[in-house]
């Protein structure tokens, strides 16, 4: 009958379900055996998952399949992420309780003592499909857990390459193997059967993976769109805010939902910041241009994976911008003072081009870049270059973002930076803002469950007068 399932396609899903399900068996196997691990033993074995990455020669060869395989990003660069990035996950995670008691607070009476969630679906981009999967599973692998990744298919032979090495390291420190496990042909049906079967799902990339890790029936955290837009405010050292922009926008073409989208610049210094922003490379289009390089990279009203982090070189071709300066760009300049969708340059553009708004007072700024963030990128971040603290600040309490730079390269601060105090990691919730659970850099923390043991301790009980001394003074009873 017309609309019934055809014995081919139940033996798809059949086959669909046991293929997860024999992954999951083998990493529930060996998390029992990782969970009698110690502190040391667990270590050991979450240094050996960040050596297999960091290690220069593994890390240049993960870097150069990547590119090869992914056509994204540049193979210099996602060397330097590969290393950078778990050296400092690998920072973090030192020294860090995640066995048995983690904390005593004799006042309170609570102990509290970490526990394993279980089996870890991992959902990992075509972006980073080495730095990603390997820094979100040595976070699972601290709180004692077993881990599954699922590549993008682009970033499948790499993700391979990564756990053959990680397997390596694991032989060495006497862990099982199955702790670390990836669907080796990924697809779309294979990915949202392994959220529905794991214990815990983290999901970093495309916003359809992430909705249907967070309707999966599994506990979950997705994280959300970047767009980030950065000021230059004023009074800010404009030469040391334009090389910034021009480290963190060309680095590995883009790839990061960190790099700078949007540039808002203060009309006092707009002049003078454009060019020291041409001095470090960025290429000013003129409104022609401005309108061929929008043919290219939006088509059907949908970025063009065309251009999605590739070198300025290929995408000056795709878009005819033949002058000698945009041939030798760093990276892309437009104006603009719309945001929307008639608007396409407000949006992330995950490309070496940033649009450029003027603004006369900070408040006048932010409201437009709220509105900017309403359009795309909510939650995720901002950005600003500022010698005025009460402008920082004035940015964090107006702005419905998880996190705001002062006077930083915004994507190698996001994400966290051996100079900030966030937490390292690829992944960066975005709060309810973006529909996301958590508004924090996703951390090991987020990977164990908690016991806490309570104890009876001296009564603490208020009277009336202590909760409602001070309103029945000014309201009455």
């Amino acid at each position: 009958m017309p609309g019934q399932p055809t014995d081919q396609t139940q033996r798809d899903d059949e086959d669909v379900v046991g293929t997860i399900a024999e992954l999951v068996r083998r990493a529930r196997e060996a998390q029992r055996v990782f969970e009698e691990f110690g502190q040391e033993q667990v270590d050991a074995v979450v240094a050996g998952v960040a050596w297999a990455v960091a290690e220069p020669e593994r890390a240049r060869i993960l870097a150069e399949l990547s590119v090869q395989d992914t056509g994204l990003g540049r193979v210099e660069d996602k060397i330097v992420k590969n290393r950078r990035k778990t050296m400092g996950t690998l920072r973090d995670l030192t020294g860090a309780p995640s066995v048995g008691v983690i904390s005593e607070d004799p006042e309170l009476g609570l102990t509290e003592y970490a526990k394993p969630m279980g089996v870890v679906a991992a959902v990992c981009p075509s972006t980073n499909p080495a730095a990603t999967p390997a820094n979100k599973t040595m976070m699972a692998l601290k709180g004692r857990n077993a881990i599954v990744l699922s590549p993008s298919p682009k970033g499948a032979s790499t993700c391979g390459l990564l756990v053959r090495y990680i397997h390596e390291q694991l032989d060495k420190v006497g862990a099982p193997r199955d702790l670390v496990q990836y669907v080796d042909h990924p697809t779309k049906a294979l990915t949202y059967e392994l959220m529905r079967q794991a214990d815990f799902v983290v999901v970093t990339g495309s916003q359809k993976n992430v909705q249907a890790a967070y309707s999966s029936g599994t506990p979950a955290i997705g994280v959300g769109v970047g767009n980030a837009p950065v000021i230059i405010d004023a009074d800010a050292d404009v030469e040391d805010a334009a090389e910034k922009i021009r480290l963190s926008k060309t680095f590995d073409y883009a790839t990061s939902c960190s790099s700078e989208n949007s540039l808002h610049v203060h009309a006092d210094v707009y002049d003078r910041a454009l060019a020291a922003l041409a001095d470090q490379g960025g290429y000013l289009l003129t409104a022609a241009e401005k309108r061929r390089l929008q043919d290219v990279m939006w088509v059907d009203g949908h970025l063009s994976g065309a251009v999605t982090a590739q070198s300025p070189e290929k995408i000056a071709a795709l878009a005819g911008l033949d002058s000698p300066a945009a041939r030798n760009a760093a990276f892309f300049l437009v104006e603009e003072d719309g945001v929307g969708p008639d608007h396409p340059f407000s949006g992330e553009k995950l490309s070496v081009v940033a649009a450029v708004y003027r603004f006369q007072t900070l408040d006048e700024g932010l409201e437009r870049i709220q509105a900017l963030l309403d359009h795309q990128g909510a939650g995720h971040s901002c950005g600003i270059h500022t010698a005025t603290e009460e402008h920082a600040r004035r940015v964090a309490e107006r702005l419905r973002v998880a996190r705001v730079l002062v006077n930083q390269a915004h994507c190698f601060g996001t994400g966290g930076g051996f100079d900030n105090g966030l937490g390292f990691t690829l992944t960066m919730g975005a709060g309810t803002w973006a529909g996301n659970s958590i508004s924090d850099n996703l951390s090991f923390r987020h990977f164990l469950n908690i016991t806490r043991l309570a104890r009876v301790i001296p009564a603490r009980e208020p009277s009336e007068d202590d909760l409602w001394g001070s309103y029945f003074e000014r309201y009455g009873r």
